[in-house]
């Protein structure tokens, strides 16, 4: 062998992982790189710290093999220059036996491993392995981050109003917490869209959020579709099931319409958000877990304690921090931002080429009252989209009314009679869906049916 050959190999490529070897010593240069080149690394050796750091200045490379005893700078030192400098470099430290103490001290300042002298190729080669995988498993890890919050923001809160950077501003207060928020608002707000954005800003973000609509579940399924439950628990529980609390594991249960549970589920929720733990239905396993409690109403819950319906001790403990979701009418000036949002989502899922809302339909738009608020605007929006035709949409498109012409129909009528043609109005703006006309009313399914066949009305 030519001791007196450097063998300093050729240049980085960016499409192998790379090795720096520094090592004062030729043959343990000349070997390493030879070891490395055949498993497939782009690898460079020097002989010294500086040389080292002329390198990395060159170009970073993925591993950096370093002897500790070198002439000049040794290696606990070129470890600590390369961490400030190449902080994802991952260090291995050569030492001899008689320095592992030394070994141990740069492990705990940031090296990824040791090995000593001398050194075994086949354990080395494991603990470069080890090191690349870890860095792949890292840059995976950040893509995936990015992804998911690409994700998270697709729904983002629209508009610019007052009262909506006010929510904003809350959100952006309470989401890096853990603190339970009620989020309390008319029917059809966004108070869902506001759970989210809590949960896309906290540090649960990367694990999920679970929504639960505990008006929309009937009082004798809602504690197995919460808890869970053990086979053969009832009739039917043929298997197993997790509950929805079980799912929010590390991350967020949203608790929708929380005015709607009994006072025994509210006992029973109660013992959970405070202990974080429960038993399924027919169990006696218990079971732990980490989530973020955010509810949301359309009721003064406050009102509903007074009159014994709801509990105080469980609305204080879901009451630690409020956000008010405001009405479209208080926030008029974002129709025409969520009116385009709207109609570009629609005319994508639709594929149609209408890009614009008529001056005389945006002036129906924001001289309407919305009590359906924004859920409402959202659905004449849809509506609109199939009945118009291209470049935009035209004010006859939307079976609206402003207020005020609506109020001057009225006159004098009794109050039967307004109530009649309010619902006949709902319900057909929400072409007779009965769901999205009780949200509106804010009545439950039940009696807008009643009202139905009260006043005769037809489809």
């Amino acid at each position: 062998m030519d001791h007196s050959r450097k063998q300093d190999g050729p240049p980085m490529s960016t499409d192998k992982n790379s090795i720096l070897v520094v090592d004062d010593e030729f043959s343990i240069r000349d070997s390493l790189h030879n070891w490395f080149r055949k498993d497939g690394y782009s690898v460079r050796a020097v002989e010294n710290a500086a040389d080292a750091i002329k390198a990395l200045e060159l170009e970073p490379v993925d591993v950096a093999i370093v002897d500790i005893k070198m002439p000049g700078m040794d290696g606990m030192e070129l470890q600590r220059r390369i961490h400030e400098s190449n902080p994802k470099t991952a260090v291995i430290m050569i030492t001899a036996f008689a320095t592992v103490e030394t070994a141990v001290q740069a492990l705990k300042q940031g090296a990824f491993d040791y090995v000593t002298k001398p050194i075994d190729p086949d354990e080395l080669s494991h603990l470069v392995r080890r090191a690349v995988d870890q860095q792949r498993l890292e840059k995976e890890n950040v893509q995936l981050r990015e992804t998911i919050d690409e994700l998270v923001a697709v729904d983002a809160i629209v508009g610019e109003s007052p009262a909506i950077r006010k929510v904003m501003e809350l959100v952006q207060h309470v989401a890096p917490t853990d603190v339970t928020v009620l989020i309390q608002g008319e029917s059809g707000t966004g108070k869902e869209l506001i759970a989210r954005a809590i949960h896309a800003n906290s540090k649960r973000r990367y694990l999920p959020i679970v929504a639960v609509n505990c008006g929309a579940i009937a009082e004798n399924l809602l504690e197995s579709e919460l808890f869970g439950h053990e086979k053969g628990a009832f009739t039917g529980a043929d298997r197993k099931r997790r509950g929805k609390i079980e799912m929010a594991q590390g991350g967020t249960l949203f608790l929708d319409e929380i005015g709607a549970i009994s006072s025994k589920m509210q006992i029973e929720l109660l013992r959970a958000l405070e202990t974080k733990e429960f038993h399924r239905v027919g169990g006696m396993e218990t079971v732990h877990v980490d989530f973020r409690v955010i509810c949301a109403t359309n009721e003064n819950l406050e009102d509903a304690v007074k009159e014994g319906r709801f509990r105080e001790d469980f609305f204080y403990r879901i009451n630690v921090f409020t956000i008010e979701a405001p009405p479209l009418r208080a926030r008029a000036s974002d129709i025409p931002l969520l009116a385009r949002h709207f109609l570009h989502r629609f005319a994508q899922q639709m594929d149609k080429h209408i890009t614009e809302i008529s001056p005389d339909a945006m002036k129906l738009l924001i001289e309407y009252d919305w009590p359906g608020n924004v859920r409402e605007l959202s659905n004449a929006i849809e509506r609109a989209m199939v009945v118009g035709k291209p470049p935009a949409i035209q004010a006859s498109d939307f079976p609206l009314r402003p207020p005020r012409e609506a109020a001057a129909g009225n006159g004098s009528a009794p109050l039967e009679q307004v109530e009649r043609r309010h619902i006949a109005d709902v319900l057909q703006r929400t072409d007779w869906n009965i769901t999205q006309a009780a949200r509106i009313l804010e009545i439950d399914r039940v009696t807008v049916y009643n009202k139905i066949k009260k006043y005769g009305l037809r489809q």
